[in-house]
C-alpha cells in the first residue's frame, strides 16, 4: 500500500462544499471520481477540513492510499488534466502510513476579504464581500485581536443540525493569531485568522461580529461578553461564503519520506 498527500486549490463558487453529496457537485466528489478512474480502485479521500458551499481554497490538503504504481507527480499531472479548471492540484507528495490530512493537521489559516470601494471589479466579485458603507475600522481591528487565545467559541458557531450533537461537542478552540488589515492597494479589509481547528461557520460568524462592531452595534469589549454568553444569537450574522478562503493547512514534517 502507498500513501499520498495532495495540496489543492479551488474556486468553490459552483460547488456544494468539500464533502461528497448525492447528486451535487463537490470538491471531494470530483477528485475521488478521477482517482477511481486512475487507480481502478475505490479510493477514500480525506480532507483536512470540510469547506462549505461557496468557500474557496488555496491550500486545502487531502490524503489517500492506493495500490497504484503511479508516482506523486504522475497523479498530479493526470488529475489536473482531468479535473475542471476550477480545481487544481498544486502539490502532490508520497507520504508515510501515519499521515492523515485531517488528524495530522496542526493548524489552519483562513482569510476573509471585504471590498470597501464603491464598485467591485468584475475579476474579484466571486471572492469578496462588498461593503462600501462607513465602518469604524480601528474598533474592528481592536476586536479582531481579542479572538486570539483559548476561548469557548459557542457564540461564533452554527448548529450542527442535531441538538444532541450540539450538547456533546466541545466549542473550545485555540486561535493562534487574528488580525484585520487593509490590503496593499487599500481597497479591501482582510481578516486573517489561524488556529488549531474551527467550528462550523466560525470564521464567517467572527467576521459578521466584526462588521457589527464596525457599524457600532457592538463594541470590542463585547467579544469577552460573547465568549461568556455562549449564545450564537447574540453575535453578528454569518457573512456570505464567497469572501472566505482556506489559505493553508499546517502539518508537522514527520510525513516526509
Amino acid at each position: 500500500m502507498r500513501y499520498f498527500k495532495l495540496t489543492i486549490a479551488y474556486d468553490g463558487t459552483e460547488f456544494h462544499g468539500w464533502q461528497v453529496q448525492t447528486n451535487k457537485p463537490t470538491i471531494q466528489g470530483e477528485i475521488t471520481n478521477i482517482l477511481a478512474r486512475l487507480t481502478q480502485e475505490r479510493v477514500a479521500l480525506y480532507g483536512a477540513g470540510r469547506t462549505d458551499a461557496g468557500v474557496h481554497a488555496l491550500g486545502q490538503v487531502a490524503s489517500f492510499k492506493t495500490l497504484s504504481a503511479l508516482s506523486a507527480s504522475e497523479f498530479q499531472r493526470a488529475l489536473n488534466a482531468l479535473l475542471p479548471p476550477t480545481i487544481r492540484i498544486v502539490g502532490a507528495d508520497e507520504v508515510g502510513p501515519t499521515f492523515h490530512a485531517r488528524w495530522s493537521a496542526r493548524g489552519k489559516i483562513y482569510r476573509y476579504r471585504i471590498y470597501r470601494g464603491k464598485v467591485v471589479p468584475p475579476m474579484i466579485w466571486r471572492y469578496v464581500l462588498h461593503y462600501p458603507f462607513p465602518l469604524d475600522e480601528d474598533a474592528m481591528r481592536d476586536a479582531a485581536a481579542r479572538f486570539a487565545g483559548v476561548h469557548d467559541f459557542a457564540s461564533f458557531a452554527a448548529s450542527t443540525g442535531s441538538e444532541d450533537d450540539d450538547q456533546e461537542r466541545s466549542t473550545e478552540r485555540e486561535v493562534f493569531s487574528s488580525e484585520l488589515e487593509r490590503s496593499a492597494d487599500n481597497e479591501e479589509l482582510v481578516f486573517t485568522v489561524s488556529g488549531r481547528s474551527f467550528l462550523r461557520y466560525m470564521v464567517r460568524k467572527m467576521v459578521g461580529t466584526l462588521l457589527d462592531i464596525g457599524r457600532g452595534k457592538l463594541t470590542p469589549d463585547d467579544i469577552e461578553r460573547l465568549f461568556e454568553l455562549k449564545d450564537r444569537s447574540k453575535s453578528g450574522p454569518t457573512v456570505p461564503a464567497q469572501g472566505l478562503v482556506m489559505v493553508a493547512v499546517k502539518h508537522d514534517e514527520s510525513w516526509r519520506l
